[in-house]
């Protein structure tokens, strides 16, 4: 084992510690949400980072790609927290949510899912049941 995970379950039975899960709680044409980390895209300004406009790049302009004004003057005399600048993108934990399972192939142990999933190639995500669905569901038994 390369990766071993905790994983919550509202009802203990049929599980047991150590318990190697596969493909068998999943049927095609269900809906999953897939947990990943992202690809780093390491330190990038606001315009690829926040997707900002550029400014103008003639007629004597030195503003072509960088943040603009950042804070006022004198009164607060700081820049505020949550500001859009330069900064670390990507690597972060993503959850991507309401992806269709296409194809489930148990012998090899793969799932084919419609969307975009999470990270790089060969990167360990985390598959379960889709939450949003599971609370319109239940909100409907009501």
């Amino acid at each position: 084992m390369r990766l071993v995970r905790e994983f919550r379950v509202d009802n203990l039975d049929g599980y047991e510690a150590g318990q190697t899960l596969d493909l068998s709680i999943f049927e095609t044409g269900e809906k999953v949400d897939v947990t990943g980390i992202s690809k780093g895209r390491g330190f990038t300004g606001p315009i690829k980072r926040h997707n900002s406009s550029r400014g103008p790049e003639t007629h004597g302009s030195h503003y072509h790609r960088s943040a603009g004004s950042l804070g006022m003057s004198a009164t607060p005399s700081h820049v505020f927290k949550g500001r859009k600048a330069a900064g670390q993108m990507g690597s972060g934990r993503v959850t991507v949510q309401n992806l269709e399972v296409v194809k489930l192939d148990q012998a090899q142990n793969l799932m084919v899912v419609r969307g975009s999933v999470p990270g790089h190639n060969e990167s360990y995500v985390m598959i379960r049941k889709s939450i949003k669905l599971a609370r319109k569901q239940n909100d409907g038994d009501k």
